[in-house]
């Protein structure tokens, strides 16, 4: 099984690019950024990649960038995080049975990490999978982290196809709840509303309080 360490270089063009963004960013965190929250977290909330301004630069995924306003104060607003806005890696935020990562560690260059990438990346997802007990819910933000989450999962993706609050429940009593991401495109553009990302993280908290109180 794969470790993370960010100390990783198994991609070449996003260690080379993360030197570049660290020799104009000296302050900058610029290395694979580590999950953040519960290690014994039912929550798992999965990103794309960190943001050149955001997990990029404070080492905390979602933390300094547009997505993360919306990410935060939901995961606030629903019990699963301790306030409802994260500004630095130390301003004492925690994630009460929630835990984040992302589908590439990495910043890539443009917010667009290529499929090889993803593949690379993706032992590292199945190790956090592999860690998350019966009835924990999988919550991927966007369509490649949903494939990811797949791929890590070893499910075929005709299976279990990304869109917008579906839902699927997997033979090893995890549940996979998609949402589009909660990106300043989206937001802005309407596609993604604060109600309808809330509904979906309300059904994530609905799964697990029934799984704690099946009757």
């Amino acid at each position: 099984m794969s470790t993370f360490s960010t100390d990783c270089t198994l991609c070449p063009r996003l260690a080379g690019f993360l030197q570049e963004v660290k020799a104009k960013h000296p302050a900058y965190f610029a290395k694979p950024v580590p999950s953040f929250g519960d290690p014994q977290a039912r929550l798992l909330v999965v990103g794309l990649a960190p943001g050149m301004h955001g997990a990029n630069a404070t080492g905390r995924p979602f933390t300094g960038d547009h997505a993360g306003i919306l990410l935060y104060k939901t995961l606030f607003a629903t019990g699963f995080a301790s306030q409802a806005e994260s500004l630095s890696a130390d301003d004492g935020l925690w994630l009460p049975d929630c835990r984040i990562t992302n589908a590439v560690r990495c910043l890539p260059p443009g917010n667009k990490p290529v499929g090889a990438e993803v593949n690379t990346c993706n032992p590292f997802l199945a190790e956090e999978l592999a860690g998350l007990s019966a009835g924990a819910v999988v919550l991927t933000l966007g369509g490649i982290a949903h494939k990811a989450v797949i791929k890590a999962l070893g499910l075929r993706q005709a299976d279990y196809p990304f869109g917008h609050a579906l839902e699927h429940g997997l033979d090893n009593q995890l549940t996979v709840l998609s949402s589009y991401h909660c990106s300043r495109y989206n937001t802005q553009t309407r596609r993604l509303t604060d109600d309808m990302f809330l509904a979906v993280f309300k059904r994530a908290r609905q799964l697990l309080d029934k799984q704690a109180n099946p009757r």
